[in-house]
């Protein structure tokens, strides 16, 4: 048996969901899978070929050893919430997911082996995709107090094309077909968790310094031109871009409902989603941007980059041959995929 789920690709509400504000994602088809069998001791061991590294631990023994000791920390939150593991076992964990690339692959493998483990405890819980997108959030960032969102959980989980309201944790599937998806891969490896950092802290730090001056202001329905703090041009930047990017999830979500979607609508609204994250949040690469631009001038509709950016992938959406688009990256030295929305984490 075997426990598989998708990657993701944050179509709109980049950056946002940490904030409180809320994203539309989408499961894709680059998966990562869990196979397993029972020991009949207390040991887990578990075998990752990709990256030719094994990990061996006692269920007596959680205790992280490092940081984004994920494997561990799935464990604890599934027995906090009344799970049970009498027995070990092993797992054999590969992926077709490029790592640290903004597709969310170790979401992907965390969201798979909560799911897994509630398959294999002594209950042998059913449990929804709700609650495995929860036990998946608080073993990836909130045992390690990481500063990420929940975006990547509940979409690997629940897979499709789907709505998160992050306050309140609404989540709403959307069917809709976008047409073909095309991956750019950049090949630069990020450092997520510096990015999120910067990103999030200055953030909630500027915004903190205008509700002191401001206790009216909200982030979701106040306009730029009505902040009366002080503000540095950088800073008028960043807020500047979360705001306008707000505004473009909200003009996505209502042209989504339509019976009829226009997508060349949808790709303009993402190519200003991806402007406001290069120039105002600063976190696409020069690579990333030619690989846009090389894809746009090959038919595609639209597209931006995914993920914490500093490097990884971006996407395009495309109604046309995606083989000119696929030779446009390769020719801007990227790597390209073409994917479709799949469904999310399930036993196989």
């Amino acid at each position: 048996m075997k426990v598989t789920t998708p990657s993701r690709i944050c179509l709109f509400g980049e950056h946002q969901d940490y904030l409180g504000l809320p994203v539309l994602a989408m499961a894709i088809s680059l998966r990562s899978e869990i196979k397993f069998l029972k020991r009949s001791d207390r040991i887990v061991k578990i075998k990752m070929p990709d990256i030719k590294d094994e990990q061996i631990f006692d269920l007596n023994n959680l205790r992280y050893e490092h940081n984004r000791d994920y494997y561990k920390s799935g464990v604890k939150v599934c027995m906090e919430s009344g799970m049970q593991f009498s027995q070990g076992f092993e797992c054999e964990i590969r992926s077709d997911i490029p790592i640290q690339s903004g597709l969310s692959s170790s979401s992907s493998i965390v969201v798979g082996w909560i799911n897994f483990l509630s398959k294999i405890c002594d209950q042998k819980k059913e449990i929804s995709n709700y609650q495995i997108a929860e036990l998946a959030y608080r073993a990836e960032v909130l045992e390690f107090n990481e500063p990420g969102g929940m975006m990547d959980q509940f979409s690997t989980s629940y897979g499709g094309l789907l709505g998160i309201d992050t306050s309140s944790k609404k989540v709403e599937q959307f069917n809709l077909d976008l047409g073909t998806i095309i991956i750019g891969d950049s090949n630069e490896r990020k450092n997520t968790l510096s990015i999120l950092e910067r990103c999030k802290k200055e953030r909630l730090s500027i915004i903190d310094r205008i509700k002191k001056l401001d206790p009216a202001f909200n982030l979701r329905t106040s306009v730029f031109d009505d902040i009366s703090c002080d503000l540095s041009d950088s800073e008028a930047q960043l807020i500047q871009a979360t705001l306008d990017n707000r505004d473009i999830y909200n003009q996505a979500e209502i042209d989504i409902r339509k019976k009829v979607v226009d997508l060349k609508k949808i790709g303009k609204l993402l190519i200003k989603h991806h402007e406001n994250l290069s120039k105002g949040l600063r976190v696409s690469t020069a690579k990333i941007d030619n690989m846009l631009n090389a894809s746009m001038e090959a038919g595609a509709l639209g597209g931006k980059i995914t993920g914490s950016g500093g490097g990884g992938c971006m996407f395009v959406l495309s109604t046309q041959d995606p083989l000119k688009i696929v030779s446009a990256i390769k020719k801007n030295g990227g790597k390209a995929h073409i994917v479709k929305m799949d469904t999310g984490t399930y036993l196989a």
